[in-house]
Parts: structure tokens; sequence; C-alpha cells
């Protein structure tokens, strides 16, 4: 839904980065009162998050995060490439973070992870009766697995240790579901 009471149109458009995984570009837009305003915008080609659950645990992994500048646990997760299917993508990212294949995987659901001024769209998905394998990160991944119980994520999140929004989406998703039976957002 799009309410264009309140749409800002784009004047002009000037680009000033393009990375390997964002782009930043500064738009002037003409506000809803007729009024122009400068907006910085990071570009992002979406991702995809794994809530997998494994015989009443969920697979998370550690790995250090530069911008923050320690490690975090988090679900697996990765980036689309360009005109990837987000389905496919989980698969991948959960393989390759964890090793992990799996019987059962659907699309819980997606969400803005700064919709202030980035564009990146994170697909949520649920992965069941998980299958052991080997792990293959990128090459530039510095990773390891763990298991956690609900009560582990809940003491690593007041901890600290687990810090990001898409982690604790997942962890509560995961609640709503031992506790009701489904999975919901």
């Amino acid at each position: 839904m799009n309410n264009k009471k309140y749409e800002e149109v784009t004047i002009h458009t000037e680009p000033v980065f393009q990375g390997k995984v964002i782009s930043l570009q500064v738009d002037r837009v003409r506000l809803p009162n007729g009024e122009t305003a400068t907006r910085e915008l990071v570009k992002h080609p979406g991702a995809v998050a794994v809530l997998a659950v494994k015989d009443g645990k969920i697979v998370l992994v550690e790995q250090y995060r530069k911008p923050l500048g320690r490690s975090q646990v988090e679900i697996p997760a990765g980036k689309l490439e360009p005109g990837e299917d987000p389905l496919e993508a989980a698969k991948r990212e959960l393989e390759e973070e964890t090793g992990y294949t799996c019987g059962s995987i659907r699309l819980l659901g997606s969400f803005a992870t700064s919709p202030g001024f980035a564009d990146e769209i994170i697909y949520l998905y649920v992965a069941e009766q998980l299958k052991a394998g080997n792990s293959n990160p990128d090459e530039d991944e510095f990773l390891d697995a763990l298991e956690l119980t609900y009560e582990e994520a809940v003491r690593f999140i007041a901890e600290g240790r687990i810090g990001d929004a898409k982690t604790i989406i997942a962890i509560q998703a995961w609640r709503l579901h031992q506790l009701t039976g489904t999975y919901e957002l």
C-alpha cells in the first residue's frame, strides 16, 4: 500500500559510491508541501536469513562484524545475487555457513532493515528437517556454527552476543512456534 499523501518525488540523483555490496546516492526530493530536501540512500540487493531448527535448538553462526568491532552470533544469512530467487539463496546460505541442508523450508515473511536510509529487504525463512553436511563459507568469511536453546538465545541477547534485528525477530518467531505451534512475524 502506497499512500501518495506522503510521497517524496525524486528531482535529481547523484551517485556517490558503487561497491561490491552497496551503493550510495544522494537524492534531491520534492516534499509533499512543495519544499525540497536531500536524502542520502544506501542501495542494497536484498538478503535472506534462515531460522534453522534442529532437535529443539536453533542453528546460528558466530562471526566478526567489522562495523560493530566485535563478534556477533546470528542466524545464517547472506545477500542476494542479481536475479537470484530468495528461496534458493536461503538454501545456499544455510549450507554454506552451517553445512546443513533441509528437508523443509518456507518463507516466514520479509522486512526492511533500515528504511530511513537503506532499501535492503530481508526475506526470513524457517528451515526444518536438517541434515548435516559440510560447510563451505565464502573465502573471506570466518565463522563457527553453534546450536542454542531458546533460553540460551535469550541470555545471548541480554549479554549483547546477539544484537541484530533479523536474529532477534527469528528467535521470537521460534518462541511463538514453541508456544502456539505456528510461526508468525
